[in-house]
This record gives C-alpha cells, sequence and structure tokens, in this order.
C-alpha cells in the first residue's frame, strides 16, 4: 500500500536507481531519521555488505561489516498498517528491539521474510527500479540517497 507522502526518495547505486515511496505515517520518525541520514550524505559511498539471495540486500553500515551506525539508536515502530515484508519493502536492520540507527534492507520477495513482520520496521518502499535489488551483489555501492521532497 503506497501511503499519500510528502517525501519521496532515489537511492543511487552502481547498479541503477530505485525509487522509494515512504510509509511517513505509520513509521514517522524511521523515516525522519533515513531522510535526515540521507540528506546529510551519511549514505554516499557506503556498500550493501550483506546480500541473501531471495531474502534481502543491506546497506547503511559506515564499517562496511554490519556492525556499525549513525552513534545513536532509535525505536521500533511495529503497529502500522504497513509492516508487512514484500518485494521491495525498506526495512530498519538492528541487532534487537529499538537498536536500529542506519542500516536498513530491501526485500527480494515475500518468500523468507514473513517472520521479519512487526519485528523490524518497514519504512518504504521501492516503487520503480525493483530490478536493481535483484543485480545489487555484495560490496555494491551506494552513490547517493536524493531525498525528493513534494
Amino acid at each position: 500500500m503506497i501511503q499519500n507522502n510528502t517525501m519521496e526518495a532515489i537511492i543511487k547505486t552502481v547498479k541503477g536507481d530505485m525509487k522509494v515511496s515512504f510509509y511517513e505515517k505509520d513509521a514517522p520518525k524511521t523515516v525522519a531519521n533515513f531522510v535526515k541520514l540521507a540528506k546529510d550524505g551519511f549514505y554516499n559511498g557506503l556498500t550493501f555488505h550483506r546480500v541473501i539471495q531471495d531474502f534481502v540486500i543491506q546497506g547503511g553500515c559506515p564499517q562496511g561489516t554490519g556492525v556499525g551506525g549513525p552513534g545513536y539508536k532509535i525505536d521500533c515502530e511495529l503497529t502500522g498498517d504497513n509492516q508487512y515484508h514484500d518485494r521491495g519493502v525498506l526495512s530498519m536492520a538492528h541487532a534487537g528491539r529499538n537498536t536500529g540507527g542506519s542500516q536498513f534492507f530491501v526485500c527480494h520477495s515475500r518468500r523468507q521474510t514473513s517472520h521479519l513482520d512487526r519485528n523490524h520496521t518497514c519504512f518504504g518502499k521501492v516503487y520503480e527500479g525493483l530490478e536493481v535489488i535483484d543485480a545489487i551483489k555484495e560490496g555494491d555501492k551506494i552513490t547517493e540517497i536524493e531525498i525528493i521532497e513534494k
């Protein structure tokens, strides 16, 4: 379900662009955190450090190892309508409830993701460039995340 929102993003990668619609109503704090980091250039040049075929591509670790973050933690937002991990959904990675920060993942499909529902905050969905999800390999870079305010 795509919401009537005020912001979108283009996640630019070495394999192409993914256009994202945010779930501002369901995950306002998570969206605001991601938008701030993107506007600050935090994600520029970071890699997709974890790629599991038919599951997820994960990025947003400044160390490229999966253990780094922005230096703070954010709370999970799990009660909204769109907490359903399907193809193209953006969700916050974390090391346990309320420990997310900058790492996020994008789902390849629904086949292996139902256990993530209401455990990881869904905060947007790729609506154009879905083929880029399949093309990303471990180590591929995010060149920039452009925020589009409507």
